[in-house]
């Protein structure tokens, strides 16, 4: 799960904001994510349809030929909730969901509740990703990777 990469400004945009795109800075961390996955054999790429989550898995999809598909699961608003859809769904290996900050947030707060993690451990910052091993729809073990 990757939290988007930097957008501009929630409060200088003054559009839609499903619209609102990654800065210059989010762009260099999108395109540093396809060395970080490089190790991961992606077989699929699911985003939440706001511009800057589809923007940060982008280079990630170019690189490993893959087309990302939109899920409304993964926009705002949909809580842990919008991972667990593909989390109970057991034919997602090896898939990367690109996702907001609130569902990051609710992902690592699950995992601390759980002790999978310690509190304090890993974190949600734009263009951070966790890596998650999921049995049976459970997430189990976990591993944090700052951001680019």
């Amino acid at each position: 799960m990757v939290r988007h990469a930097k957008a501009g400004s929630r409060s200088h945009w003054t559009g839609d904001d499903r619209k609102r795109p990654l800065s210059k800075k989010g762009q260099e961390q999108a395109e540093k994510l396809v060395s970080v996955f490089e190790a991961y054999p992606i077989q699929a790429i699911f985003s939440s349809p706001y511009l800057r989550c589809l923007q940060t898995v982008e280079p990630l999809a170019k690189a490993h030929r893959i087309t990302v598909k939109t899920s409304s699961s993964l926009g705002e608003g949909h809580g842990l909730a919008g991972l667990n859809d593909f989390f109970n769904n057991g034919k997602l290996d090896h898939a990367v969901l690109s996702t907001h900050g609130d569902i990051a947030w609710e992902l690592v707060e699950d995992l601390v509740n759980r002790h999978v993690i310690r509190p304090g451990e890993g974190g949600f910052d734009k263009g951070s990703t966790w890596v998650v091993d999921v049995d049976d729809g459970v997430a189990g073990q976990a591993r944090y990777i700052p951001a680019p």
